[in-house]
Order: C-alpha cells, then structure tokens, then sequence
C-alpha cells in the first residue's frame, strides 16, 4: 500500500483502531498487539487512542510473515493452552458480531474455527486452540488457509463486505 495500513483511517477512524475495539466489544481483551519496533507502540497506543486493556509485544524478528508471527505468539507461555483470537488491522470492517459467532461455534474437537465469505477461508481472523494449531503450523511454511483447511475445524460464513481485506487503497473505495 505504500504506508503502514495500521494507521489508514476508514470512516474517521484508524483500522488498528477498529479492530481493537470490536475485539474489546467482544470480551477479548487483553489485547495483544504485537509490533515490528518499540516506537510503534507509540505511534499505534496514539492511533488507538482508547482505554483498551493492551498488551504490546515486540518482534523478535523484525517484519517477520504471518505464520512465524503466530508460531512465535504461540510459543509464549501466556498464550499456552487456550483458545485464542487471531485478527489483524487489514480487516477494518470486522465487528464484534463475527468475534462472539466464532467463540459460540467453536466445536469442542475443533483446533478452529475461520471465519469464510462463500469463495475463501479467512484464517487470519481465525479462532484458534493454541496448542494444536502450533502443532499444525510449527515448521511448516505452507499458506495457513492450506494448513487450517486441513486441520479438524469449523467454517463460519459471514458477509463478504464485513471480510473485505484492504491490500491497496482501490480496496477502500
């Protein structure tokens, strides 16, 4: 996109800061953001500009893909052996409504549930049980909407304008 899609503003607002609080609406606080460098916390804690429970956590490599992001988030003892909320800020239209959905139909033999607008899966804004998922994706540097389509899980279908990822700036038009 040519600049830090955290920080665009979609509807008066910054898309960290829309994700962060239709993850807060839908009880999943604290929020774990985690950033490239230290200033970012700054810049984005700015952005966000609200009274959300926020727990920043740095990179340890620097600009790293999603799947050793969420390796390296799963790793971290607090987040062994529960159930977790994946989400990132290119989704701006997220609400709390697809948050609460997927923690009521998380199946109890399900490692997941994606969230899927008819044509494709969104495992980015996938919940997920910690512990088998990093079983499914430690090492193994295959797109995640291959690895969770393999592993036992459960599909919500949602309205794709509410899943719309922005990757360029026509994506918000």
């Amino acid at each position: 996109m040519g600049r830090d899609k955290a920080l665009v503003e979609v509807d008066g607002s910054t898309m960290i800061e829309r994700v962060a609080i239709s993850l807060a609406t839908a009880n999943l606080e604290p929020i774990r953001i985690a950033v490239a460098k230290p200033e970012d916390v700054e810049e984005y804690g700015s952005a966000i500009g609200l009274d959300l429970d926020i727990e920043w956590v740095l990179d340890s490599m620097t600009y790293a893909g999603p799947i050793d992001a969420i390796e390296e988030a799963l790793l971290d003892p607090k987040c062994e052996d529960r159930v977790l909320q994946l989400a990132t800020v290119d989704y701006p239209w997220i609400s709390s409504d697809v948050f609460l959905s997927l923690q009521e139909r998380l199946g109890e033999d399900d490692c997941l549930i994606m969230p899927h607008d008819g044509e494709r899966g969104h495992p980015l804004l996938s919940l997920i049980r910690t512990k088998e998922v990093l079983e499914i994706i430690k090492g193994d540097r295959r797109p995640l909407r291959v690895q969770f389509t393999e592993a036992k899980h459960s599909v919500l279908l949602e309205d794709p304008s509410i899943l719309l990822n922005v990757n360029t700036p026509e994506d918000l038009e």
